[in-house]
């Protein structure tokens, strides 16, 4: 089965109610690309109202605590967020990852609680340029991967619809940086490979691995190109209906010609 590109835009900390222009720009331009999912994750403060307006976009989060509520004073809970409107959630982001010292044990609680709220999940891996310089960037990611997902009896029987990977070299995040398409293309085959050693053939096979880490639009149809990418995770340049639907379109190309 050949399955949609999946074009995800991370805001990060970015975003007020004056940028519902772009998300609504941003879902308009979406509509006329069919053949891309599109979505974007932005604030926690704007899930409810792009939600709302939105008619082909799907909205998520960037985070949500490992429990449904209690004394948490300033986090969110999956269950909350999908109460919101949310569909998915980024769990295990670098920057969550080295600024809020989460580990691989903790982003797998974080995907178990996302899973049972009903919610999607995008869940991030990827290198240092230390461990890419080493050469131990492939048994790395493989190793942090496996650790942070839950196990295949816990997991959703319809794993490839509710589990997405995104590989992001942490070396190439906000950097201008890109992987090589080698480098890319060498890491997506190891992750496809655990995936089908985790979930089986049947579902390993299916679930989309996107590529992140200075994706823009004079690059992306380069990266699409290589093997088992299935789309994008995208920072800075999906912040404008323009940068992001570029990328969008450089993903659509080979399925409209």
């Amino acid at each position: 089965m050949t399955r949609r590109p999946y074009i995800v835009g991370n805001w990060k900390m970015h975003g007020t109610r004056a940028m519902l222009s772009e998300a609504r720009a941003i879902d308009r331009a979406a509509q006329r690309h069919m053949k891309v999912e599109v979505a974007i994750a932005p604030p926690y403060t704007l899930i409810h109202a792009i939600h709302r307006e939105a008619e082909q976009i799907a909205v998520g989060a960037q985070d949500c605590h490992e429990v449904d509520g209690g004394a948490h004073t300033g986090d969110v809970s999956a269950a909350m967020i999908a109460d919101a409107g949310a569909k998915f959630v980024i769990l295990g982001h670098s920057e969550r990852r080295q600024n809020h010292n989460e580990s691989d044990a903790l982003v797998r609680a974080k995907a178990e609680s996302a899973l049972a709220a009903g919610l999607r999940i995008i869940m991030c891996c990827g290198e240092t340029a230390q461990l890419r310089e080493s050469g131990d960037a492939v048994a790395f990611v493989k190793q942090q991967l496996a650790a942070s997902l839950p196990p295949a009896e816990t997991m959703p029987a319809d794993i490839a619809e509710r589990l997405t990977v995104a590989y992001e070299p942490i070396w190439a995040i906000g950097t201008g940086n890109v992987a090589t398409t080698d480098d890319i293309g060498e890491m997506h085959a190891a992750i496809r490979a655990l995936l089908i050693e985790l979930f089986g053939e049947e579902q390993g096979a299916e679930v989309r691995i996107i590529y992140g880490g200075s994706v823009k639009p004079d690059n992306a149809a380069a990266i699409f190109a290589v093997p088992d990418v299935g789309g994008a995770l995208v920072g800075g340049a999906s912040l404008t209906a323009d940068s992001f639907m570029g990328i969008a379109l450089a993903a659509s190309e080979p399925f409209e010609a």
